[in-house]
């Protein structure tokens, strides 16, 4: 399936709008600021390493048309773009990543005129969408060599070609897998309450040919007591030094149930989601979500008493503990994590 979910395209950034998702599949080009924060926000763009993305074409997207003649001037108007990008969603750690990233271009080149800056930020957020090209497929690679034959794995959220650039995390494995011959089940998890796994992942899995169940988030306990579960891998958003890993909410619950039922848990990300600057998924700040999101907003009806009080995090964090490997584009890391964790952040 040769499909981007983001990419730089007519003077403009292209998503494909993932709040359309499954009924149709449809394109939206964004040329300002308030549109693309307006787009991360609502998840028309979502998934950490899309967002890294997101954020280096959205600094390009700000600053191509600025008429200043300074690098003072850009470097200040670069850092209220940055802030306002950054406000957008606090979890995700690509999203920070890619900022840093081109934050750190703006300053390397502060000597080369304004429209060379320009070009050059722009060159680095097509190296960051190439670069998640690249990642995801070798994520993939080392991934697939987990699958065995017959397998039946459980996953939650979308951690697929729509949360990436073309091709995806946990789900990458499954396509890697599904590309050496593997024959395997998924279970996806619907993942209330925008549901993601329902609504994103079974259609993705589907279009690549993949045989996946869908089942309600409560369910998975019932599954694994049957025996049908036979490993986990999910997605993350941010991972902290000790491997603590955040992701959808409902992940930490899939763990905890893992660990009972003695079923491998495994997460997969490329190493730019790694938050080298916390020690612990403590100091993960977990966004909080509108309460229409549970209430009604994908239901005709609503679905809870008028004015009921909501609580809506967005992600939750499993520790470590729970973990039993990390599948990186530098390779899989197992317990004791921290080694493993230095050694790609540093390689």
């Amino acid at each position: 399936m040769q499909m981007r979910t983001i990419e730089w395209k007519d003077n403009a950034i292209r998503i494909i709008d993932q709040t359309k998702l499954p009924a149709s599949c449809v394109y939206l080009t964004i040329r300002d600021l308030e549109t693309l924060g307006k787009a991360i926000k609502l998840l028309q763009v979502r998934g950490a390493p899309a967002l890294g993305a997101a954020a280096g074409l959205g600094v390009y997207l700000g600053l191509k048309d600025s008429k200043v003649h300074t690098y003072a001037q850009l470097s200040r108007d670069a850092e209220k773009i940055i802030r306002y990008i950054g406000s957008s969603r606090p979890t995700a750690y690509n999203l920070f990543w890619g900022l840093a990233r081109i934050r750190a271009v703006i300053k390397k080149n502060r000597s080369m005129a304004i429209p060379e800056i320009k070009k050059e930020i722009l060159e680095e957020a097509r190296h960051i969408i190439e670069e998640d090209q690249r990642s995801c497929r070798s994520i993939g690679a080392y991934g697939a060599s987990l699958i065995t034959r017959n397998d039946a794995i459980l996953t939650v959220c979308n951690a697929g070609m729509l949360a990436t650039i073309d091709y995806g995390t946990a789900l990458g494995v499954f396509y890697s897998a599904h590309a050496q011959g593997k024959r395997f089940k998924v279970f996806a998890c619907e993942t209330r309450p925008l549901l993601q796994g329902a609504r994103l992942t079974t259609w993705e899995l589907k279009k690549h040919g993949i045989d996946v169940t869908l089942l309600c988030d409560s369910m998975a306990a019932y599954l694994m007591r049957q025996g049908k579960i036979k490993k986990v891998i999910t997605g993350a958003d941010r991972i902290a030094r000790n491997a603590d890993a955040a992701n959808k909410i409902g992940t930490y619950s899939l763990a905890v149930l893992s660990h009972y039922h003695k079923i491998p848990f495994y997460v997969a990300a490329p190493v730019s989601t790694f938050d080298p600057h916390i020690a612990t998924g403590k100091e993960i700040i977990i966004e909080e979500r509108d309460p229409e999101e549970v209430t009604s907003l994908y239901f005709k009806k609503p679905v809870a008493a008028a004015g009921v009080k909501v609580c809506n995090p967005a992600f939750d964090v499993t520790p470590h503990e729970l973990i039993t490997a990390i599948i990186t584009d530098k390779g899989i890391i197992r317990p004791p994590f921290g080694r493993g964790i230095t050694k790609v952040l540093t390689s």
